[in-house]
């Protein structure tokens, strides 16, 4: 797909002033320079996206296949993304599959994770293009959803472990998501996340009965 044509990098040097309510958006949400060149991030000031933030995805060849589009203003619908298929490995040219890998909710959430990769919600279906790709390339995954999908991150625990994947839940408790933790926040939560085999998940069930 394409990306908007008013969509504008924020990794330029020579941006408009409107760039700026975009700019402080993103530095409240803790994110810096770095992080936007890395992820490409821009905004569009005008168009049918206009006053959101864009976070593009990215395949192994460099094309674009997705992308999300934030309001940084008042908007009443937070995410207007583009009418096309999600069935994608979010910006998969920036994930080292030889590194463990961490699955989040959202974009957002996996800038402050790194090397992981967003569900874009908050399930995922064992004939999506991620799972099989998880199935082919990582030995280790770490999931990291919202508290209030702990039954859905359980699910994709059990179904991750029933084709031999190592997976490590992390504890988000007391946060609203991955993407309001500091970086070294979720690094050290992420440290002490638990291994969930078999046993641990039949333990978790039985306590959320």
């Amino acid at each position: 797909i394409k990306l908007p044509n008013e969509y504008v990098c924020l990794a330029n040097k020579n941006l408009p002033s409107t760039a700026k309510k975009a700019l402080k958006y993103l530095k409240n949400r803790g994110l810096n320079s770095y992080d936007i060149l890395k992820w490409k991030i821009g905004y569009c000031e005008t168009g049918e996206y206009r006053n959101r933030i864009i976070i593009p995805s990215f395949n192994l060849d460099g094309y674009c296949n997705y992308f999300i589009a934030r309001t940084y203003t008042e908007d009443w619908l937070k995410y207007k993304n583009p009418p096309v298929s999600k069935n994608v490995v979010f910006n998969e040219l920036l994930i080292n599959w030889n590194n463990p890998t961490t699955l989040v909710e959202g974009a957002f959430d996996a800038i402050i994770a790194e090397n992981s990769i967003p569900l874009l919600g908050s399930t995922l279906n064992s004939h999506s293009k991620l799972f099989r790709s998880i199935l082919t390339h990582s030995k280790r995954i770490y999931v990291a959803l919202d508290q209030d999908a702990e039954k859905k991150a359980l699910s994709i625990i059990s179904a991750l472990n029933s084709y031999g994947v190592e997976v490590y839940k992390i504890d988000t408790s007391d946060y609203e998501d991955v993407g309001s933790m500091a970086k070294k926040e979720f690094e050290k939560r992420k440290d002490a996340a638990m291994l969930f085999d078999s046993n641990a998940l039949l333990i978790q069930k039985i306590l959320q009965i």
